[in-house]
């Protein structure tokens, strides 16, 4: 594995350690209440950058180009926005990052899709 598939699970290893560390912390301190960003920070940064990790790595010739790296990085900036802005809403801030965060992630979910689709009609 290399390339942008590495990078992928490279950050969704780093992102599954942090949540669970998160995971113990919650329990040491017996507050659940951030629950919601710690299960985002699980899904999207661990369990959706390994998908893409695998297919990165699966689909020759799928990481070139422009729209593989567009979609690398509205997937961690989507990350890196949603799981604090999720916390911050969560103890009465801003939704702000949140939402931005939501709506980073989906436009790189929909760039994967356009990924995956190109790469299903060259084949």
């Amino acid at each position: 594995m290399n390339g942008l598939a590495l990078w992928f699970m490279v950050l969704g290893l780093v992102a599954a350690l942090a949540g669970m560390s998160w995971g113990l912390y919650m329990s040491g301190i017996e507050d659940h209440s951030l629950s919601p960003a710690h299960g985002h920070l699980n899904l999207l940064g661990f369990v959706a950058f390994s998908v893409f990790a695998f297919y990165y790595h699966a689909v020759p010739g799928a990481d070139v180009g422009l729209l593989p790296r567009l979609h690398f990085l509205l997937s961690v900036a989507g990350l890196a926005l949603m799981v604090p802005g999720i916390a911050l809403a969560i103890q009465g801030g801003t939704p702000a990052f949140a939402i931005a965060g939501s709506i980073t992630s989906a436009l790189g979910m929909l760039s994967f899709l356009v990924v995956v689709l190109r790469g299903a009609h060259a084949g």
